[in-house]
């Protein structure tokens, strides 16, 4: 998403309150807004992670789930998702569920911008094989839900990491 793009503002429970572009929604000290975190898993029970990219603007370098991104405003959180996980990963979103949402603001010290979302996190699994686009996405890797916890518990992940593995553990049969 370019910084130009819009989202859509919320309040606290997640009702639309109005649109701002995504560089003003992360300008400090932050406006909350609607955004999205996909976990694409395997019947192993292996999670997909993505290391972002160097270049991007918030949150640099570091592990995390599979995708992320903002619906437009109005537009399907599923549909949005499904798209994103294309761009970024090179593969087609199937059997998405949203297991929960949750909110979160962390300031990125690199950039002085400020994520403040309602995170709606959103499992499924994948259909094709993986193509990430080198300007979002520097490493993927399938590890297992323990792996996973070991890198929040070394500090390698982005700041909603954590909070997202929480809802899909408890979505997990």
């Amino acid at each position: 998403m370019a910084e130009t793009d819009l989202v859509e503002l919320v309040d606290e429970d997640g009702n639309g309150t109005g649109t701002a572009t995504v560089g003003e929604a992360h300008t400090a000290p932050g406006h909350l807004h609607r955004a999205f975190s996909v976990v694409l898993t395997r019947p192993d029970g292996r999670i997909l992670l993505q290391r972002r990219a160097d270049a991007k603007l918030r949150f640099p370098g570091l592990w995390t789930n599979s995708c992320c991104g903002h619906p437009l405003p109005g537009a399907d959180l599923r549909e949005r998702a499904a798209l994103r996980v294309r761009e970024e990963l090179g593969v087609e979103l199937v059997d998405a569920r949203e297991v929960g949402a949750f909110r979160y603001r962390a300031p990125d010290a690199s950039s002085g911008q400020v994520e403040c979302e309602h995170d709606h996190v959103i499992v499924g699994r994948c259909s094709g094989e993986l193509r990430p686009d080198p300007a979002e996405v520097s490493q993927t890797e399938w590890v297992t839900p323990q792996r996973a916890h070991e890198l929040v518990a070394e500090g390698q992940v982005t700041p909603w990491f954590a909070d997202v593995l929480r809802l899909v553990a408890t979505a997990t049969p």
